[in-house]
């Protein structure tokens, strides 16, 4: 998915801990991709999240289509549907959406998907668009870390000469890369802090 928005949301606090725009994707296990990767930053950081995951009290909300309000969306898919009228309206997103999408949105809008475009209501359009501004998947937990991008924590910068890499505590030893508490988004960031780190510490 392009140029979507994403929001994690604390269902005990009410509160937004993160939102990113940019691409995501669905894979067989739950959601991934450079937006997802850089809310994980945050969440894992973020005051007991282990326990609201497991509480099923941490939600992320995608909109499909952030540059159109819902007004502007209802009447997209109202063009949508004037042109594919006689159409059943499982066969009528295809303008919309990704094509392996669709059947899950005809599922959620909780609409007849054999029932004809012209057939739909104003309220089940309503419904629909709705959808679309707001798909909300409760996050159970995250990927196995033998699967991991980048790591957060380890060595604190506090206890590294930076001029060196060499840890102020003990002399001769060096620290380069993941073993240092240092991480960024994704995006090539986390590569170069290897590269400069290692380049650094090997000089030295």
């Amino acid at each position: 998915m392009k140029n979507v928005k994403i929001s994690i949301k604390d269902l005990e606090k009410n509160k937004e801990i993160y939102s990113d725009f940019g691409e995501m994707l669905f894979t067989h296990f739950g959601v991934s991709g450079p937006t997802i990767l850089s809310s994980s930053a945050h969440l894992i950081r973020y005051k007991e999240i282990a326990r609201k995951l497991d509480e099923n009290k941490i939600k992320l909300v995608i909109d499909f289509k952030p540059a159109l309000s819902l007004e502007e969306l209802d009447k997209r898919v109202l063009r949508d549907f004037e042109e594919f009228k006689n159409k059943d309206f499982r066969n009528s997103l295809e303008k919309l959406l990704p094509q392996k999408l669709i059947p899950v949105i005809v599922d959620l809008s909780e609409i007849n998907p054999y029932k004809k475009v012209n057939e739909i209501s104003k309220e089940e359009r309503k419904r629909l668009v709705e959808l679309l501004k707001n798909f909300e998947v409760i996050l159970k937990g995250f990927r196995p870390i033998e699967e991991a991008i980048i790591t957060a924590g380890g060595v604190s910068i506090k206890e590294i000469n930076p001029k060196t890499m060499e840890s102020k505590r003990i002399k001769g030893l060096y620290f380069a890369g993941e073993i240092i508490d240092v991480d960024a988004y994704t995006g090539g960031f986390n590569l170069q802090i290897a590269y400069s780190t290692g380049f650094v510490a090997g000089n030295s």
